[in-house]
């Protein structure tokens, strides 16, 4: 962030942008938007005159490289009627350039066509007094100047004027000469730069950043954006220390008596628990069971689904009698499923943080972190993303429950990234093998909250949810998956165990 001061400033009408640029651009100043072609700068420019029309200002594009037809043409793939809102000038050469009879032979062509490009230029602007103009693109006058020496003094004349009309002008260049040309950014009062990367697989993922904004604050990074139906969307990338809410820090239950007690009361409000377990050990289940309590005590949660479809989720609840149908129709729970290879991290962000910021949503659920992390490419970013989420969501109040799914089933257990000192709380699943049977076993290994059980339960999952049992404390090395029998009470649900039904591998005193 760099220092500021107070100036008015012209708004693009893109969402997320003007965030970024804490308010927009500064008036009077010359600006450059840069990308490759195809990331988005035709979009930001017509969104820049559509609002500057909609406050009743005057706007100007000017094209060297598109037609009037083709522009309006994108326009209208968003559902924009442009019409006469703003004056589209098609800057084209002369044609008594293109007559080869013509041409004059003591001069080169180029001197000839950026001059009477230039003038062509001022001509426009005189005529029309613009608020706001686009140049588009700059590749074509470095392409008309030749050398760097004369596009430099082109382009500073060109501020130079349009400084003395007072208009706030956009250029767009779309690097396909000179890529590491820095000239404009010199130049320029500021700078954003579009890119376009290309995962292994799924969609394309956009992000942009402010590489210079004169004399302005303004948000650094990079920060991720889509093109959609209505023009562009940026997600400024979440800052948990800009946001804080005052609450009073409760317990809150699950409604299962037995695993608020392994919680030493419940989890706390504005805190995040971990849930870690094999594939099919009922993390989902556990996070639909906080859910469902939220739900019951007048409070509104989201699900955040990245692993299962659906319609599999809600059958499959509805069989333990938690109806997900129902509850989403009260208007108490929002369930949304995301698809990683079609969803950027800032993206999933933001639908997050809308949810708590509009529907004051107090339990949030992603299920599962695996998912998550598919849209990552690379683990690091991975946990400053995970980080900034989970403590914006804990400064707002917000209960956050996170499951990751470990590879293997029994025994020793990987998980694909180690997130645990993130979370407030970690509650571990685990199978194991006793009296012939597979079982789970639930513990909790840390909250930082409060006093927990340091004691390991079995549990099952049932036609009501999950229920959980008494401690186990007939076997030692349950969380290993194949337990020794140590004597004692049998806390197994069903029948004791008579001392000749040991499990296989098991020693008896």
């Amino acid at each position: 962030m760099t220092g500021t001061f107070e100036t008015e400033k012209a708004e693009l009408g893109v969402v997320g942008l003007d965030d970024i640029l804490v308010g927009g651009l500064a008036r009077g100043h010359l600006y450059l938007v840069e990308g490759s072609p195809g990331t988005g700068k035709t979009t930001i420019a017509l969104q820049f005159l559509r609002e500057g029309a909609a406050r009743n200002e005057v706007g100007l594009y000017v094209t060297l490289s598109e037609t009037e037809a083709e522009l309006r043409l994108t326009a209208h793939s968003h559902g924009w009627d442009i019409g006469d809102h703003f004056e589209i000038f098609e800057l084209t050469p002369p044609d008594s350039l293109l007559d080869g009879e013509q041409q004059q032979s003591l001069l080169y062509s180029s001197d000839l066509e950026l001059g009477e490009t230039t003038k062509a230029l001022f001509d426009v602007v005189e005529r029309i007094r613009p608020d706001r103009l686009v140049l588009d693109s700059l590749s074509e006058i470095r392409l008309l100047a030749q050398s760097s020496l004369r596009y430099r003094r082109q382009i500073l004349m060109l501020k130079h004027y349009f400084a003395r009309t007072g208009a706030t002008v956009l250029m767009l260049d779309d690097l396909t000469t000179e890529a590491l040309d820095k000239t404009v950014h010199s130049v320029a009062h500021g700078v954003v730069r579009l890119e376009e990367l290309t995962p292994s697989y799924g969609a394309d993922r956009r992000r942009l950043r402010v590489v210079k904004y004169r004399g302005q604050s303004y948000r650094g990074g990079y920060h991720d954006f889509n093109i959609d139906h209505g023009g562009l969307n940026v997600f400024p990338r979440l800052v948990a220390g800009e946001h804080r809410t005052g609450f009073v820090r409760t317990a809150l239950t699950s409604r299962i008596a037995e695993l608020d007690s392994l919680l030493g009361g419940g989890i706390e409000r504005g805190s995040s628990a971990l849930i870690l377990g094999p594939a099919g050990s009922g993390k989902s289940l556990l996070t639909l069971h906080f859910a469902k309590a939220a739900v019951d005590r007048g409070e509104k949660a989201a699900l955040f689904i990245f692993d299962e479809e659906l319609g599999l989720l809600f059958s499959r609840a509805k069989a333990m009698s938690i109806d997900l149908a129902a509850l989403q129709a009260s208007g108490s729970l929002f369930i949304e499923q995301v698809d990683a290879a079609e969803l950027s991290p800032g993206e999933f962000a933001h639908r997050v943080r809308a949810r708590v910021d509009s529907e004051q949503v107090k339990t949030v659920v992603i299920d599962s972190l695996n998912g998550y992390q598919s849209a990552m490419p690379e683990e690091h970013e991975l946990l400053l993303h995970v980080h900034e989420l989970l403590q914006y969501l804990n400064r707002q109040g917000a209960t956050t429950f996170v499951t990751v799914a470990q590879h293997g089933l029994v025994g020793d257990m990987k998980s694909p990234v180690d997130v645990t000192y993130l979370a407030d709380s970690v509650i571990l699943l685990r199978y194991f093998e006793a009296l012939g049977r597979v079982r789970r076993a639930i513990s909790v290994i840390k909250k930082r909250s409060g006093n927990h059980e340091d004691t390991i339960r079995e549990y099952r999952i049932g036609s009501t949810g999950i229920e959980i049992g008494q401690p186990l404390t007939g076997f030692q090395g349950v969380l290993r998956g194949v337990p020794t029998y140590s004597g004692g009470g049998d806390p197994l649900f069903g029948e004791p165990a008579p001392l000749a039904e040991a499990p296989p591998g098991s020693q008896r005193p």
